[in-house]
């Protein structure tokens, strides 16, 4: 597996529509085509998404065991220094309002056109940041994965409640 796999279940995961085109879903993820096709086999062959001609579903159940209990050991998180870029975990909804601040930096997806300083936190793909800020809905999916890997126990629990939600599983 790879992080753009994840990107790849939680945008059909969220989406209206399982006939999605490949070709829509690799220009909203900033990925190839063809990288999008490996995803989707990687995917298929792990057992969290079922492809039937162009219909796409996915294994909720299967993802949200997955992201609650194998997501930080897949992806760990991988800290930097301070850098310019998009805020993520605790630091961008649907957790920030939630939390109370703290007086450290907030993790952020180092990102040119970012407009937050923070500690630099890897994203799960380098697409990543691009893709949240054109879809308020995959960021914060992937900002709720990122306080998984990377958050205190009261942050991952609400983080795992609130995919929940979002993915119906």
């Amino acid at each position: 597996m790879q992080g753009q796999d994840i990107a790849l279940l939680l945008k059909l995961a969220i989406q209206d529509d399982p006939r999605v085109q490949s070709k829509k879903l690799a220009e909203s993820l900033f990925i190839s085509p063809s990288e999008v096709s490996k995803a989707m086999k990687r995917c298929v062959n792990a057992g969290l998404l079922y492809v039937s001609g162009t219909e796409k579903r996915v294994n909720r159940s299967a993802l949200m065991e997955f992201l609650t209990h194998g997501l930080k050991y897949a992806f760990p998180p991988e800290r930097g220094s301070m850098a310019r870029g998009v805020p993520t975990a605790v630091a961008a909804e649907p957790l920030k309002s939630r939390f109370l601040e703290d007086r450290e930096p907030p993790p952020v997806w180092p990102y040119a056109e970012g407009k937050v300083r923070g500690l630099a936190l890897a994203p799960l793909y380098r697409g990543a940041p691009k893709a949240a800020l054109w879809d308020p809905e995959l960021y914060s999916v992937l900002a709720l994965c990122d306080a998984i890997r990377s958050g205190r126990t009261r942050e991952r629990n609400l983080a795992v409640e609130l995919l929940r939600k979002v993915i119906h599983a």
